[in-house]
């Protein structure tokens, strides 16, 4: 190993509206506009979170229109800053000056937002860039800029920095429900659920009044961190002595369960909820419905179906998704077909994620003519493709290791417009390359990926170093754990331990060593809060 590589790895609204539901359609409809891409999750599944509506509401100021993209002129200048920064991710000492001498014209709060948006996963190099963004004339960061940055530290735990920043946002008058909810998510994906109770009862002591929508927004970011059984006794606490449930409370639960895929507890909430007089409506009916296709009982969930059809509860869209989805899923084709058609005798136009569904149940039976011929039928129709659809693709053909077709769509994938390949794509193709040790062609497609901005995640630098390490390429694997660190991620003890077994199998005790001090004091020391460093106004 190169003694200069050795010494740089020591050195929700008031109250959601009456038409929720059609509201939940409209945010599975265009997930790109209302969720984060999910690199680890498999493209092949359609989005199912109905509360996940929710997250659109905060304090009374959202409506129900999604995020409008940014202009082309912000695009280019956010993919000039994010190229700029990834070229330089392993060097952030020099990340100022370089942004100096870049010259981005016209830097607004809408780019500098972008920028952050695009850095989510690497929560060094956005302090780096908002600390530098502050700092130039008559820039002021927005409450939005904000909690995208406390997002990103929060997902490194660097929570006393993330209180710092909420002292700002009060002092500045930028602080929003939504920072509560956020720093609350945080502390519930970290397995630290009284901190996360805590960051919600801090709303009271910062001058928010608590209210039943914020209630709820308590309970689905317990149950999408999966802390279901916190949330549900958070839930029986304070309905005795706080909040009345509506049927959000009762659909947030209802979601909760279905995803742990408990049938006993998701039943019994739904009993409790008829017996508190709320009648089942379609978003009811669709979580009930997904519960039985995640466990396999996929002819009580066609039933479930008729059940609802017979109450004149009309099916929406999504609920035909998630019947394609887990009827494809188990090669019952045909039966799948069949609920597509049915959708659009229903009136539905297909859309997007209903044609990604039924692409996805053709790939479950390997039938991928048929899948490229659904692709052709979407392009006709003016509905995509997408990225997605081209990753439920690729999914498949990874999984069933057929490599050069899957690299030949992920090359289709570059050159069609609005089908560039996003970061889950590109952990596809990594992680693909990574499982058949073509250590060289992994590389070139994470070049590419930087060369594009896009930076990776932390599932992707493991899955790189592990492979290196399994390759007895030690020189490689310090090199991407060193970036890994650089950019502000931390890496999991699995693959920590790992490295330093294999620095130690290839004769390198005394970097083994002082890597594990390092890693010690890393995880002891948060970052310092020296490095933001606010203005007066």
């Amino acid at each position: 190993m190169g003694r200069s590589l050795l010494f740089g790895v020591l050195h929700r609204s008031n109250s959601l509206p009456s038409n929720y539901a059609a509201f939940a359609s409209l945010a599975i409809a265009h997930p790109r506009n209302f969720t984060s891409n999910g690199a680890s999750q498999d493209p092949s599944t359609f989005p199912t979170s109905i509360s996940g509506a929710l997250d659109q509401f905060h304090d009374g100021r959202k409506n129900l229109t999604p995020q409008l993209p940014p202009d082309e002129t912000i695009i280019r200048n956010t993919d000039k800053v994010c190229k700029l920064l990834s070229k330089e991710s392993n060097n952030p000492n020099n990340l100022e000056r370089l942004l100096d001498e870049a010259s981005i014209q016209e830097l607004s709060p809408t780019l500098a937002l972008e920028v952050l948006k695009r850095l989510s996963n690497a929560g060094v190099l956005a302090l780096s860039f908002f600390r530098w963004a502050e700092k130039q004339k008559e820039f002021h960061h927005s409450t939005e800029s904000y909690n995208v940055l406390i997002e990103s530290l929060g997902k490194i735990k660097q929570f006393k920095l993330v209180w710092t920043l909420v002292d700002d946002m009060k002092r500045r008058g930028l602080l929003s429900k939504e920072t509560f909810a956020l720093i609350s998510r945080r502390y519930a994906r970290a397995k630290r659920v009284k901190e996360a109770i805590d960051a919600f009862e801090k709303m009271g002591k910062y001058g928010f009044k608590m209210e039943s929508s914020d209630f709820n927004r308590l309970l689905d970011t317990l149950c999408k961190s999966r802390q279901v059984e916190s949330a549900h006794e958070v839930f029986d606490k304070m309905k005795k002595r706080r909040f009345k449930p509506d049927i959000k409370s009762y659909t947030i639960l209802l979601e909760g369960w279905c995803q742990e895929k408990n049938l006993l507890r998701l039943n019994e909430v739904y009993m409790e909820m008829k017996d508190e007089g709320l009648d089942p409506d379609v978003v009811t009916y669709s979580i009930l419905l997904n519960a039985y296709c995640k466990v396999g009982k996929y002819s009580e969930a066609i039933n479930l179906f008729h059940d609802m059809e017979s109450k004149n509860c009309n099916p929406n869209p999504h609920i035909f998704c998630t019947l394609i989805n887990g009827l494809g899923s188990v090669k019952r084709l045909k039966e799948a077909i069949e609920f597509f058609e049915r959708s659009k005798a229903c009136g539905f136009a297909p859309e997007a994620p209903t044609y990604n569904a039924v692409i996805g149940a053709y790939c479950w039976s390997l039938k991928i003519d048929d899948a490229f011929r659904t692709v052709d039928e979407m392009r006709r129709s003016g509905v995509g493709p997408n990225s997605r659809t081209y990753d439920i693709i690729l999914h498949h053909l990874v999984k069933n290791r057929r490599t050069e077709a899957a690299y030949s769509v992920f090359q289709r994938m570059r050159s069609e417009a609005g089908c560039e390949p996003t970061l889950s794509t590109y952990e596809i193709v990594v992680r693909m390359f990574c499982n058949e040790d073509k250590l060289d062609m992994a590389v070139e497609v994470w070049n590419q990926m930087k060369g594009r901005g896009i930076l990776p995640g932390m599932h992707m630098f493991s899955k790189l170093i592990t492979t290196f390490c399994q390759n007895g390429k030690v020189d490689d694997a310090c090199k991407y754990f060193q970036e890994m660190l650089d950019v502000g991620i931390r890496p999991p003890a699995a693959l920590f331990s790992n490295l330093k077994e294999t620095l130690v199998e290839n004769g390198h005790k005394v970097t083994a060593s002082n890597l594990a001090e390092k890693m010690r004091k890393l995880r002891k020391t948060p970052l310092d809060a020296s490095l933001l460093t606010p203005t007066t106004d």
